[in-house]
């Protein structure tokens, strides 16, 4: 089913159902976008209960204020990247919690809403910023990025096999012509590095470098492990924390991450007996991550790069 203000939430039922929520229990959304999550967390919550959103978007903020609304005695709303979280709860005196979520995808109404540049589809002034108090947009890393560096962060970001030749035509076009100004500009100057052979099956021609372009701006892949490690600590004994990805970078990171949590001892292996005294921390739940079923790919051809990982204190 679509979500208010043009939000799908993704893998929403298997994402809160992994929580396990106790209608006395802390819960913390890390990215709140628009709120499908949240909201059917707080459904489940008790007047005991209590919800913290956050979000780098104050737009996102606003909605989910408004979509909330009916929880607005058991829900926190804050501003902010999710990479804070830890110590914007400790701001508002919550030390402990019971679950933890975070959907790293850009969300819907962002995609949709054409004035802020995220979408190939739609023709805006360059921007992808989540923080628009930020000043660093998709336009500085188009025009001012060398050659090298796009092509870089084309091939890592974009996993785009003709990395080499965007950045050659984004840097051949800024410099005859003028500065890649909209979303449609830059579009067309991607099309022009792929062959045309590559341009006829498969998903949109941009659609790779407008991701990489995207995760550049936000810094997103940076602070994944940082957010996870910070919020980790503050699970309640079973308490869960679950992430949805929908790049394969993202979701390495999140894997990898949550098995760091369920290793023990790190003493050399010469070592005849532990010293450093380290147990795990955590249990991986999902040792395969959960994917979106046949009828959430059918309402929403988004969802088909989610991952749903959990992991649960120990």
């Amino acid at each position: 089913m679509q979500e208010n203000f043009g939000h799908y939430s993704v893998l929403l039922e298997e994402t809160v159902d992994s929580l396990r929520v106790k209608p006395d229990g802390i819960y913390v959304d890390c990215t709140l976008g628009g709120a499908g999550h949240s909201n059917l967390i707080a459904s489940k919550l008790g007047e005991k209960g209590r919800l913290i959103g956050i979000d780098r978007d104050e737009y996102a903020i606003g909605k989910a204020r408004e979509r909330l609304a009916k929880y607005a005695n058991i829900v926190t709303l804050l501003h902010g990247n999710f990479v804070d979280a830890a110590s914007m709860l400790e701001e508002i005196g919550v030390t402990q919690v019971d679950g933890v979520i975070a959907d790293l995808g850009v969300s819907s109404f962002q995609l949709d809403n054409a004035d802020r540049g995220f979408s190939y589809m739609q023709n805006a002034p360059l921007d992808m910023r989540m923080n628009r108090q930020e000043s660093f947009s998709a336009y500085d890393v188009v025009n001012t990025y060398s050659e090298k560096e796009l092509a870089k962060i084309i091939d890592m970001y974009g996993e785009e096999r003709f990395a080499s030749s965007i950045a050659r035509k984004i840097v051949k076009y800024r410099s005859e012509n003028k500065p890649i100004e909209t979303t449609f500009e830059l579009s067309d100057v991607i099309k022009s590095g792929i062959p045309a052979k590559n341009k006829i099956d498969g998903p949109h021609p941009a659609k790779r470098t407008f991701q990489a372009i995207r995760i550049e701006v936000n810094g997103e892949l940076d602070v994944i492990a940082d957010c996870i490690n910070g919020m980790f600590p503050l699970l309640k004994k079973g308490g869960r924390m679950s992430v949805i990805t929908f790049h394969s970078l993202e979701d390495r990171i999140v894997k990898h991450t949550f098995l760091e949590k369920t290793v023990g001892c790190s003493c050399p292996k010469d070592f005849p007996v532990c010293v450093c005294g380290k147990k795990p921390t955590g249990m991986v739940v999902t040792k395969k991550p959960i994917l979106p079923s046949e009828r959430e790919l059918e309402e929403n051809p988004r969802s088909r790069s989610a991952k749903l990982r959990i992991c649960e204190k120990l």
